[in-house]
């Protein structure tokens, strides 16, 4: 089973290498990432990765799987995506700071047979930040791509995180260990890596 990862983010591409499988990076441009404005929080990534999924359903092989990831932040009930901008990225972290909130992953592992639809919670809690850590952070790293404005493996996790309820690796953005136990349960992988060809 030839599989393939359809992220360009440098952290999902590390995370899914340390697995010890073989795959390559093959990602679809202007995928739409909307989502219906009443769904609950917790099936928000879930769905978005759904959607990442269907832009292959025409064009996978029957030898290849695709895995599709979305990760968002949730706090006190209200979704953080990425932010748009620095003003927006302080804002994120002034309200995280002091704060619990949850990372949620949605992922899918789909074939041309099927598909493996899940999410995986993680509970992060910061300590109160200071405004100059805040600034300090957002202008020295500019964390625009990452949910919630942060980067759990960067400074900012460092020094602000005091708790931590779940998955590390689902917060930087893929939760490796539930991907590698469906990809075992699918045949794909041995426990020693990638399963024998045929």
């Amino acid at each position: 089973m030839k599989i393939y990862l359809s992220s360009n983010s440098p952290r999902r591409r590390e995370l899914l290498a340390g697995l010890d499988i073989d795959f390559e990076v093959k990602v679809m441009e202007g995928i739409d990432e909307s989502y219906p404005q009443d769904l609950p929080v917790e099936k928000v990534a879930e769905y978005i990765s759904k959607t990442k999924a269907g832009a292959y359903k025409d064009v996978i092989g029957d030898d290849e799987l695709v895995i599709t990831a979305d990760t968002i932040v949730v706090l006190n009930g209200q979704v953080m995506g990425k932010p748009e901008g620095r003003e927006e990225a302080i804002g994120m972290l002034k309200a995280l700071s002091g704060q619990t909130h949850q990372v949620i992953t949605g992922v899918c592992l789909t074939t041309k047979t099927q598909q493996r639809v899940m999410s995986v919670v993680s509970e992060v809690t910061f300590k109160c930040l200071s405004d100059e850590e805040i600034f300090y952070y957002v202008d020295r790293y500019q964390p625009y791509d990452k949910a919630g404005a942060y980067g759990i493996q960067e400074w900012i996790g460092y020094v602000g995180v005091t708790g931590l309820k779940g998955s590390y690796f689902n917060v930087m953005g893929l939760p490796v260990q539930r991907i590698y136990q469906e990809l075992r349960q699918m045949g794909v992988v041995t426990h020693g890596g990638m399963a024998p060809r045929e």
